[in-house]
């Protein structure tokens, strides 16, 4: 069904399925997917923050974690962009079998990385590959403010054909004077001569590029081995870093939850895990997560990151005590009200888990 529904000013939340309408092939490997509500709800989201999609694939549901690209400003559709590995597994299923009509659970909206988080009056987004997809989205959201915002915007590719969102952007940077683009890429495309940066972000470049960057505020988003130069190039030229923002599933933050060294788990002890509804117990080594203990069961627990960071394992304890060292992806309103990451928290003793 092509025709387009009327809004019903209403927000769509993750108990309704979303419905594929469109697919569009954006750079060698990259696809963004469109998603409406079916029911014509519309989205409600922080610019940055991701989804984690159900993807019905033959073996079993996968779900993956992905950045939602578009913006809360145009909250009758929904997009993710992905960018397809050589091992990836949900990714390819999408680019092979995601088709308009289709439709598929997800979870979320969820995730802290967004400007609108911490407002700044000036901004330098850096990201690399599939990284952009959050500054697209919060590029967006500040350009349809109808403000001029002020954004030095670097993005890192291989080659300018592999620039995602560049033509969408530079739309953007022309009917706007605060949308600065920065393209760098590693080397140009045969036949088509390059005139932009070239070679990889060091020191000297983001000088270049962004010349005030001591007065902006930092979002980074990429490969951790790319966050990481960008953290030590920020550090060594005397960035305050209590205003550097970075978004990663590969690896967690440098800091994590305090525990309390009471109720470390020990690699000798075992536990006991009663999974309320289905009425199953299972034993396990205290070092062993409760994700792990609750499919080596039989029971399904939904996951995404498996490092804390995304919330989609997030599971009702009702009982017991835990040892839950996460990175963000739980609230500390849920932790309060009995909730656990089921992806980072190690049973001690005997704990009941309501599924």
């Amino acid at each position: 069904m092509n025709a387009a529904l009327k809004p019903t000013l209403a927000f769509w939340t993750d108990a309704e399925e979303l419905e594929c309408v469109s697919f569009l092939p954006e750079a060698p490997d990259v696809m963004t997917f469109c998603f409406r509500s079916p029911s014509g709800a519309l989205f409600s989201h922080e610019p940055g923050q991701f989804l984690t999609l159900e993807l019905p694939l033959p073996d079993g549901v996968l779900h993956r974690t992905y950045t939602i690209s578009s913006s809360p400003s145009r909250p009758t559709s929904l997009t993710v962009t992905v960018k397809a590995q050589r091992d990836s597994i949900g990714t390819r299923w999408m680019f092979d079998h995601l088709r308009p009509g289709m439709r598929i659970r997800a979870r979320g909206p969820a995730g802290k990385f967004s400007m609108m988080r911490d407002p700044a009056a000036k901004y330098l987004f850096i990201s690399a590959g599939s990284g952009i997809t959050p500054m697209m989205s919060m590029t967006t959201f500040l350009y349809d403010s109808g403000r001029a915002p002020d954004i030095v915007f670097v993005n890192c590719a291989r080659r300018p054909s592999e620039i995602i969102f560049r033509e969408r952007l530079e739309h953007m940077a022309t009917r706007v004077a605060g949308i600065d683009l920065k393209w760098i890429v590693e080397e140009p495309d045969p036949y088509r001569p390059w005139t932009g940066y070239r070679g990889m972000v060091n020191q000297l470049v983001l000088g270049l590029v962004a010349p005030d960057y001591l007065e902006r505020d930092v979002y980074c988003c990429g490969p951790e081995p790319f966050m990481q130069a960008v953290r030590d190039i920020l550090h060594g030229l005397g960035y305050d870093m209590a205003r550097y923002h970075q978004e990663s599933f590969g690896a967690p933050p440098a800091e994590a939850e305090a525990v309390p060294e009471d109720v470390v788990p020990q690699e000798d002890a075992l536990a006991e895990v009663s999974f309320a509804a289905s009425g199953k117990t299972a034993r396990c080594a205290q070092t062993e997560t409760i994700l792990a203990t609750a499919r080596a069961a039989g029971i399904p627990i939904p996951s995404g990151c498996g490092m804390g960071i995304c919330g989609t394992c997030q599971v009702l304890r009702l009982s017991g005590q835990v040892h839950m060292v996460h990175n963000g992806g739980i609230t500390d309103e849920d932790v309060e009200a009995g909730y656990i990451l089921a992806c980072c928290s190690r049973p001690i003793g005997n704990v009941t888990i309501d599924l």
